[in-house]
């Protein structure tokens, strides 16, 4: 390589400077973001320490109140009020109304706060139906006896499902959710009930129709409410259903309701619901366990303090930040020479003549390294091909040649009067101009199938009639050749391919095995199936391929025998085209072979399910 090859590079824009600059400009950065988000980001995420915090103390309280609404009696809190305090990091106290602790985080002897945090009562406070708030009301988790059972729940849900595909076949989308009591709900995209529209069909009123666990339930509560619906001047028997406008028909509860009748006024059926949520807190009072008072430690604080730097702390972070930069700077500079020396010897080897092929040394396992053996790679891969490429040239002017030689000399003395056209002549004038061709048509496949232009027509085509087709085109070359010619196929198998292609492949491979299985011999053309492909193979008792010839015997003009002519040998095409023909079609080509004992050749080709008509 001459000096007027070399380019010289820039200081500014050679690699090691600029990855300098860009990690000194990288830890600049660095330091200073993370001084401002120190200082600007304190106050906040005291703040929003301080929402956590709330958020605990809300999702304790909807906790312990799904406790409650699910148990009698609070014997079994201790547990649940450990695991509450271990994830918030907040002391939790559980006590009755009279002060008796009936569940506490901190070690036994720990005075309680001095006020309670909120009051645990699942008949008077919902915190489940909205996360994040205490609405009025009775949490939807307490269901007592509007508990299904076990067969309940199975009619319900078989009549769920068959509302849902009633609704599918009108379009509506729907989702089975659950409710607390185990009565499946169908929703609709948005989670709300799906009551604003219900054709014709759907509207059988089974899914609404409260079973017999719920309507014994809704007469224990119309009697509960008798007493208190005659006082406000109502008919004490009005029948209590399941209705689209009541809450916790969109999932979230199962609540019962008085289906109400015409009142005299507004205030009077204000009085009437009154009485109905009366008694159905005095109907669920002894599913649920008794109120609890709700002290919370650990987690009042006043407000957020702001966090001023120092001039003390200013000299730590300047300090800080030089000695990062001094750092950066020098692991900058050694690793961005570790990194330079491989690729300036990659850039010393690129720059080599073609034809010398230069490799460079691998020194290291990391990212140079493997561009190095990549490099390495490629160079070796380039000498190879350049020598197939001298190879092919060198075969396909020979295989030319000859053909063209012998036309060339039959002609001249044809038309020097040395010989008379006669048909003799003639006919072999034709043979090596078929020859010839074969030799192009073979060429125009292969660049074909190099290109990805080969067409393929395909369609469904049974194994056993391909099989057939070919043995049978081969038939009087083998018995010409005195080798028996034999098919097997394993079931009926389908391929979707194209079967002239097909043909061909497996009649290159035919051709070359009978040409190389002695008087006597057997070529057997078989196909099975296995697994999701269809395996077509081609064997023979032939002379068989030496081990060391298996990895070229798809390459193109090769011969396990280099003495071998065109005329004995074919023109070491047709086992190139058989792979690119089934490489076409998504196969696979292989061959295994014994010397002396014969060869087996395989096409793996996908399987085809059989045409309905079939």
């Amino acid at each position: 390589m001459t000096r007027a090859t070399r380019v010289r590079i820039p200081v500014r824009k050679r690699l090691l400077v600029r990855l300098l600059s860009a990690s000194v400009l990288i830890a600049v950065c660095s330091v200073a973001a993370t001084a401002w988000l120190a200082v600007a980001t304190t106050t906040r995420a005291l703040r929003e320490e301080q929402g956590q915090a709330l958020a605990d103390d809300m999702d304790i309280l909807a906790r312990l109140s799904g406790y409650a609404a699910t148990h009698p009696d609070w014997a079994g809190v201790q547990r649940m009020v450990r695991d509450l305090s271990a994830r918030t990091g907040r002391r939790i106290a559980l006590t009755g109304a009279d002060r008796t602790l009936l569940a506490d985080s901190a070690p036994h002897g720990t005075s309680l706060p001095p006020r309670a945090a909120a009051a645990v009562d699942p008949l008077r406070t919902d915190t489940y139906t909205e996360r994040g708030a205490q609405l009025s009301g009775t949490d939807p988790r307490v269901v007592g006896p509007y508990r299904l059972t076990d067969l309940e729940r199975r009619k319900l849900d078989a009549v769920a499902h068959a509302r849902q595909r009633c609704f599918s076949r009108y379009g509506v989308e729907t989702t089975i959710t659950r409710t607390p009591s185990g009565r499946p709900v169908l929703t609709d995209a948005d989670g709300g009930a799906t009551t604003g529209y219900v054709p014709e069909e759907c509207a059988d009123g089974q899914l609404d129709t409260p079973t017999s666990t719920e309507q014994k339930a809704l007469n224990a509560l119309q009697a509960h409410a008798g007493p208190c619906l005659v006082r406000e001047g109502l008919e004490p028997d009005i029948p209590l259903y399941f209705g689209p406008g009541i809450p916790g028909v969109n999932g979230r509860d199962a609540t019962p309701a008085p289906a109400y009748v015409k009142v005299r006024d507004a205030k009077t059926g204000r009085a009437a619901q009154s009485c109905l949520e009366e008694a159905r807190r005095a109907q669920l009072d002894p599913y649920v366990a008794p109120v609890a008072e709700l002290f919370l430690g650990g987690g009042d604080s006043g407000a957020a303090p702001r966090w001023d730097m120092s001039p003390a702390n200013k000299t730590k972070v300047f300090g800080a930040a030089g000695l990062v930069l001094a750092v950066t700077v020098a692991v900058s500079a050694v690793v961005a020479a570790r990194l330079v020396r491989p690729l300036r010897a990659l850039t010393e080897a690129a720059q080599q003549p073609p034809d010398r092929h230069a490799r460079v040394p691998v020194t290291t396992r990391d990212e140079t390294g493997i561009l190095a053996e990549a490099f390495n790679d490629l160079a070796e891969r380039r000498e190879r091909l350049e020598a197939q490429r001298k190879a092919l040239v060198s075969d396909v002017a020979h295989e030319l040649r000859s053909p063209l030689t012998n036309i060339r000399g039959w002609l001249e003395v044809t038309r020097d009067g040395l010989v008379e056209p006669d048909a003799e002549l003639l006919g072999a004038l034709h043979e090596e101009a078929l020859v010839l061709q074969r030799v192009i048509d073979d060429l125009r496949d292969l660049a074909a199938a190099d290109a990805g232009a080969l067409l393929l027509r395909r369609e469904p085509v049974p194994a056993d009639e391909l099989l057939a087709q070919v043995a049978a085109a081969h038939r009087v070359a083998a018995d010409g050749a005195g080798v028996s010619l034999r098919t097997g196929t394993d079931g009926a198998l389908w391929l979707d391919a194209d079967p002239v292609r097909l043909r061909q492949a497996l009649g290159n491979l035919v051709t070359n095995a009978v040409r190389h299985t002695p008087p006597h011999g057997t070529v057997t053309l078989t196909a099975r199936g296995e697994g999701a492909q269809v395996v077509l193979a081609v064997a023979d008792t032939g002379t068989g391929i030496a081990e060391a010839d298996l990895p070229h015997v798809f390459e193109r003009f090769w011969r396990a025998e280099k003495s071998r002519s065109r005329r004995t040998g074919g023109s070491g095409l047709g086992l190139s085209i058989v792979r690119q023909l089934t490489t076409a079609h998504g196969g696979t080509a292989e061959v295994a072979s014994t010397p002396g004992a014969g060869s087996v050749f395989t096409l793996r080709l996908p399987a085809a399910p059989p045409p309905a008509d079939a």
